[in-house]
């Protein structure tokens, strides 16, 4: 292990200083050990694990490249991992959602297109429609929550939300509020959010989407609590 994670910040070291740009073939393994003063073992260990983080793409027969290092891809693994927190650590995660999903939706009110308004409409009315199908209104409300964070232009940042916004998570709050009876309540606050963004008020898309924010929250504490305790 020590000389596979010696690889890998070799490796990493090339790549940050510009010695491997994006796009760039790696050496062939003999000649990129021999290179490292590494044994082959943990350079092609460290390669399999820079392939797992979206680091380098290894294609069969051609050889090994840097990728794009795009936020999307090297953030990809980000939902990965939010799915497999424990509950009390997915309330953390609610944390970091409040912290940045409202500013990034009071900065899409100054940069969405009549377009992209226009699509989110059509997915607001999607929602309305599948009120009571809870498998539809996590596609919807997912559909609803990236294509508001994309207009920022951030992709850093859409990919962060993309990866905090666990498809777990939502599906226990919406089949909680469909449950409780709360699911129009809440389609109401995306149309709230939706109005803000359509008048430009920064502010007021900030707050709609705190308070929405705010709501999924104190659902999935609502559901959480209500789960039977294990032992």
């Amino acid at each position: 292990m020590a000389l596979t994670d010696d690889a890998i910040a070799r490796i990493r070291s090339m790549i940050q200083s510009g010695e491997l740009p994006p796009g760039a073939r790696l050496p062939p393994e003999p000649q990129l050990a021999a290179q490292m003063g590494l044994s082959r073992s943990g350079v092609r260990e460290a390669v399999k694990v820079l392939e797992s983080a979206r680091v380098l793409d290894v294609r069969r027969g051609d050889g090994t490249y840097v990728t794009s290092l795009a936020p999307r891809l090297l953030l990809e693994g980000l939902g990965v991992a939010v799915e497999l927190l424990r509950d009390d650590t997915l309330l953390e995660v609610m944390e970091v959602r409040r912290m940045l999903e409202p500013v990034a939706t009071g900065l899409a009110a100054l940069r969405m297109t009549e377009t992209e308004l226009d699509d989110l409409a059509q997915i607001l009315e999607d929602m309305r429609a599948a009120a009571d199908d809870a498998e539809k209104l996590i596609q919807f409300d997912t559909a609803f929550h990236h294509t508001v964070i994309a207009t920022t232009g951030n992709e850093t940042l859409t990919s962060l939300l993309d990866g905090l916004s666990s498809r777990t998570v939502r599906a226990r709050v919406w089949r909680g509020l469909i449950e409780g009876n709360a699911a129009h309540k809440t389609i109401d606050e995306h149309h709230a959010i939706y109005l803000a963004l359509r008048s430009r008020d920064q502010l007021l898309a900030h707050a709609s989407a705190l308070m929405h924010v705010n709501t999924s929250e104190a659902w999935l504490r609502t559901v959480l609590a209500a789960q039977p305790t294990e032992g």
